[in-house]
């Protein structure tokens, strides 16, 4: 693992790494932000999940993040969207497929399924890295992501709760086997078959969630692509049938631009924090 960039940002460290991965066989980039607490200890770690064509960058440089991770003593990593230049044939040719639009899934289907891997890598290749090479407790885990990103995170935390004690997400794609950007995607990457599709959607996976974890949802009413595209009404509506307790919050006014983010960021760091034992300073 090879560090590009550092700055100093409140105390502690905004860190740029690059990588060889394995699992999307080539290299990775992803960006992260060590408090100053990180410097006498291990702190707990939220891993960051960014929207489409997205890459490490839109959410370090623009959420306001760093201020709030210092006052919590949390490290935020933030990976890319997708591998890049892995020569699959049309990974470039449109926004919602391909390069920056991994959808967090293991492809299964060719061209897409030798590099594609986004799951597997977020979930085992990068978070092994991270805990090996950065000063986190890997067991005071959370996940939290925007749009495409917060997609991930759901579906993510909901198959994995063991890996991760906290969810939380802003204007996700909460739906994607009924909404045009998943159908898209998932029927590349996975094929026809929507028993795979359901393994992503997490509409689909909470209503046989094995555990709890705590979920957290904002969602801003003006939003452009929340009636066609992110459906938040069929998770909600998944959770209360299966007893899931999610806090669902709707924000009058609020798009689904960094301006959203930026200014309820601090909220969910708290939610975080609380479920992860982590504390204040500064």
């Amino acid at each position: 693992m090879e560090k590009t960039k550092s700055y100093k940002q409140f105390d502690g460290y905004t860190n740029y790494y690059l990588h060889a991965s394995n699992v999307t066989g080539g290299k990775m980039n992803f960006a992260a932000y060590l408090p100053p607490q990180a410097k006498e200890k291990k702190v707990p770690v939220l891993y960051w999940l960014s929207g489409l064509t997205c890459t490490e960058e839109n959410f370090i440089t623009k959420a306001y993040a760093q201020l709030f991770a210092r006052k919590f003593g949390i490290a935020v990593v933030a990976p890319d969207t997708s591998p890049r230049g892995a020569g699959v044939p049309g990974e470039d040719e449109s926004y919602d497929l391909g390069t920056g639009a991994g959808f967090y899934v293991d492809a299964t289907k060719a061209p897409w399924a030798k590099n594609y891997k986004m799951y597997s890598y977020i979930t085992q290749e990068l978070r092994l890295l991270v805990e090996k090479e950065l000063p986190v407790d890997g067991k005071r885990s959370g996940i939290f992501g925007h749009s495409m990103g917060g997609h991930g995170a759901l579906v993510l935390g909901l198959r994995n709760p063991e890996l991760y004690r906290s969810i939380s997400a802003f204007a996700p794609i909460c739906a994607p086997v009924k909404a045009p950007w998943g159908m898209k995607a998932f029927n590349a990457y996975l094929g026809e078959d929507k028993t795979k599709w359901a393994q992503y959607d997490a509409s689909e996976l909470v209503k046989t969630a094995s555990a709890k974890t705590p979920i957290l949802i904002d969602q801003g009413l003006d939003d452009e692509f929340l009636k066609d595209q992110l459906m938040t009404e069929e998770f909600e509506k998944s959770c209360k049938a299966a007893g899931y307790p999610a806090t669902i919050r709707r924000r009058e006014g609020y798009d689904h631009s960094y301006f959203f983010i930026s200014t309820f960021i601090e909220e969910h760091f708290a939610f975080h924090a609380e479920v992860l034992g982590a504390g204040k300073s500064g």
